[in-house]
């Protein structure tokens, strides 16, 4: 199962860099097809931001649903797409 992950951002926002570090780093460790995932610049997808509900920066998406308002921690977020590429725990042991 791979998962689209989207990383809302506008230009200048500090965290937004980290929400994207924090993403890349997670990417790596599920694994690369687990993921795949881009950067949204809020003001060129304006519509697209709007439509999924997106406030203010960084917002994530997963598979084209609002699952963050705001920068998660590290852990909550990896939780959150474990439980998504996992549903059932039937997480692969490393």
């Amino acid at each position: 199962m791979t998962l689209t992950v989207e990383v809302f951002a506008s230009p200048g926002c500090r965290l937004c860099g980290k929400a994207r570090a924090q993403l890349r780093a997670l990417a790596t460790e599920l694994g690369g097809d687990a993921l795949q995932w881009r950067e949204v610049n809020v003001l060129e997808e304006l519509d697209h931001a709007v439509d999924l509900g997106v406030l203010s920066t960084p917002a994530i998406a997963i598979d084209g649903e609002l699952v963050f308002t705001g920068l998660p921690s590290r852990k909550r977020l990896r939780a959150e797409l474990e439980l998504r590429l996992y549903p059932k725990g039937n997480k692969p042991q490393a």
